[in-house]
């Protein structure tokens, strides 16, 4: 395996990359001020220096609306361990004590251990510094009771997490460290507190997922991959996460779509503090003693989400898909093709729609790993079949290959419009449901329906293409041909001899 500091030279002749100061995937709610740029100040004079991303998650986190509620409502910083995501929790709070009148801010994290560093890091911060040290009128180090009051009556205390934690306060600002460990019972006893504050605010900090414990941590990582996915914002939720982008098992080699974790540029792309706190002379360290897939979580930010259910088939009932199989289904003309694949384009599909009696026959002609032999595949089934159209969403993943394929196939991909590709997902379920729509079982098609999400459309709906677990690009493949059957084509004017208009 190739060496992070070997190759440290090739990569940034300057000298070693620095750490992405944007995270690699976020949402953001619209605001119209911040109070970030206060809070950064204040942590400074505190002496609390933060770095560009830093700043930058507190400029998003602290957003406000035209009435000066939060436009966040939830805010969640995802980044590896050991990049400075206290600098962030330690501003937050300061901020909350000082600037923002906040009654009660709550502090909590999985272990005691950490609860308790968090407070002594804080109470330094303030106790170091006359300005901020002369506001205080009390601070509790009790085991158990931590907390720092203000003359004006502000408070910030600090617990341990557990089911009953927080219940029987009401805090204004929730700061939940360790967020990849926080249970359904800690946010059962946290959210309904919460109903009787003013403009609440809750702040999830941590790094990648661990599994099942990072239950709550899916949760918001998933509105954010669909906010990303439909391109419109989450409306209460600023989410933001340093890691890379991992290759899959379908990857070829070579492949050049997803990140080499070997590489300066992926430690750097998950680690906003390479450069400043962290070195690339550390991180390959960790690498050589942690092993791949430690050091890929650690390190890289590659974590493992729970789902928040288990159940498959929620959208098209498993038994009225099978009810429609037919071993012997086959298409007659006309026929139409389509084009799909995923976006991390590590599986493509081309599919067909063709008449079958009263029912429309749709069947996955090949689910192959990859993009290279896409383009060749089409040429041969244009050949054979002279299909009616060729379609693909050109707002997909597939949408790169409308060009070649045109130049390929000599004819005009047909590219269904949004609200066209609603109108396709929705006629299709209506086929399925009222049996108009013929198949023959195929494995790949059924695994994709097995696990298939909706995302919104404004009023309707689009199969989901991220965050759903499986290939969705069979299911996808046959929604648009079977939208093909019936799409306007244009159809190429006839040919005339020049000598014909001169007879």
């Amino acid at each position: 395996m190739t060496s992070l500091l070997a190759e440290r030279s090739a990569a940034a002749p300057d000298g070693p990359p620095k750490g992405a100061q944007r995270p690699r995937l976020s949402t953001v709610p619209p605001f119209v001020s911040s109070s970030g740029q206060e809070a950064v100040e204040l942590a400074a004079v505190a002496g609390l220096q933060l770095d560009p991303w830093q700043q930058y998650a507190l400029h998003v986190g602290l957003g406000e609306n035209a009435d000066g509620s939060w436009s966040a409502f939830e805010t969640c910083v995802n980044v590896p361990r050991q990049n400075g995501k206290g600098g962030i929790i330690e501003a937050r709070e300061l901020a909350g004590l000082f600037l923002l009148g906040e009654r009660l801010i709550l502090h909590s994290a999985h272990e005691f251990k950490t609860s308790i560093e968090a407070f002594r890091r804080i109470e330094q911060l303030i106790m170091n510094c006359d300005q901020l040290r002369k506001r205080v009128a009390r601070v509790r180090r009790t085991t158990g009771e931590e907390s720092i009051e203000l003359l004006t009556g502000q408070r910030l205390r600090f617990l341990a997490r557990s089911s009953g934690s927080g219940r029987g306060f009401t805090g204004n600002l929730n700061v939940l460290d360790e967020a990849m460990i926080l249970s359904d019972d800690a946010m059962g006893a946290l959210m309904p507190t919460m109903a009787a504050v003013k403009d609440p605010q809750v702040w999830y900090l941590g790094s990648a997922g661990i599994g099942a414990p990072s239950m709550q941590l899916g949760r918001l990582r998933q509105r954010a991959l669909s906010a990303v996915e439909s391109g419109v914002p989450d409306p209460s939720l600023a989410y933001l996460e340093w890691s890379i982008n991992p290759h899959v098992t379908e990857c070829r080699l070579g492949c050049s779509e997803h990140d080499d974790p070997t590489s300066p540029e992926a430690v750097a792309r998950a680690n906003p503090a390479l450069g400043f706190r962290l070195s690339l002379e550390h991180t390959e360290r960790e690498r050589l003693t942690m092993g791949e897939a430690i050091f890929a979580r650690e390190r890289l930010g590659v974590g493992e989400y729970p789902s928040e259910t288990e159940d498959t088939w929620q959208v098209i009932g498993e038994d009225a898909w099978r009810a429609l199989a037919d071993a012997e289904s086959g298409a007659s003309d006309p026929v139409a093709f389509s084009i799909d694949m995923t976006p991390e384009r590590s599986h493509t599909s081309i599919c067909v729609a063709g008449m079958n009696g009263a029912a429309v026959h749709v069947e996955v002609v090949d689910n192959r790993p990859g993009v290279d032999w896409v383009v060749e595949r089409a040429r041969d089934l244009h050949e054979r079949w002279s299909p009616r159209c060729w379609v693909v969403d050109g707002g997909g993943p597939a949408g790169s290959l409308i060009p070649d394929l045109e130049r390929a196939l000599g004819v005009e991909v047909v590219s269904p419009r949004v609200r066209q590709v609603a109108q396709a997902c929705g006629s299709f379920y209506d086929a399925v449901a009222s049996g108009d729509v013929v198949h023959l079982d195929q494995a790949p098609l059924a695994t994709a329906l097995a696990g298939a999400r909706k995302r919104d459309l404004g009023e309707a709906w689009a199969w989901a293409r991220r965050g759903v677990g499986v290939d969705i690009s069979p299911l996808v493949g046959v929604t648009l041909a079977r939208w093909g059957l019936t799409a306007e084509v244009e159809e190429p004017e006839e040919e005339v001899e020049p000598w014909v208009a001169f007879g």
